[in-house]
């Protein structure tokens, strides 16, 4: 039947159309949020699993991992989170972008966004090391010597500082200055504790 065909030619190419549309849509998704990766995104969180979180983000669904929150994170239907772009990969379903708050890189960014010194160039962060909900170290410094690194990461009455460990849950927070000299840098990086004495192998 000529007509009975016609009409399952169109229903093909339509199908076909649909699909090539679906991966024009996931191509496009990937490559706008690859180039994002590391930033923060601020979302919505519009369903909670055990395992997971699905947060919507400028119309795009991401997904936070429980390993991927902080243990003290509580959240609720429509709450806004604050997180950063880990990892997007493809699947049969679609890209899958990750999110993450344990993240090393999440507490640079948001120091970025508190600090501008850091922003700019004029103070540098060294490293990080941390144990996320609990307590985490960040290692400054700034080769102009009339700038406190410290102190400006630290803000006036803690401002800065305390404006990321809210959002981190309270995590603790040490802000360390950088010292190529190894010895000023190991009791620097041990503060608040004491040290009695540094005893360095040059060897």
């Amino acid at each position: 039947n000529p007509d009975s065909f016609g009409r399952r030619l169109i229903f093909h190419a339509k199908q076909f159309l649909a699909q090539k549309i679906k991966n024009i849509e996931k191509e496009s998704i990937l490559k706008e949020f690859t180039s994002k990766t590391d930033e923060i995104i601020i979302g919505n969180v519009h369903q909670i699993q055990k395992d997971r979180i699905f947060v919507t983000h400028e119309n795009t669904e991401m997904i936070l991992y429980r390993d991927q929150q902080i243990p003290t994170d509580r959240y609720r239907r429509g709450e806004i989170i604050r997180a950063i772009i880990s990892e997007i990969s493809s699947s049969a379903k679609g890209p899958e972008i990750r999110l993450s708050r344990t993240n090393d890189n999440f507490l640079e960014r948001l120091f970025e966004i508190e600090v501008p010194e850091i922003e700019d160039g004029i103070i540098e962060i060294k490293s990080i090391a941390r144990a996320p909900g609990d307590r985490s170290k960040i290692v400054v410094f700034s080769s102009d010597r009339r700038i406190d690194a410290v102190g400006a990461c630290v803000g006036m009455r803690g401002s800065r500082v305390q404006a990321v460990v809210n959002e981190l849950q309270g995590e603790k927070i040490d802000i360390v200055l950088w010292s190529e000299d190894i010895a000023t840098f190991i009791v620097n990086a041990l503060g608040p504790a004491e040290v009695e004495k540094v005893v360095i192998e040059e060897d």
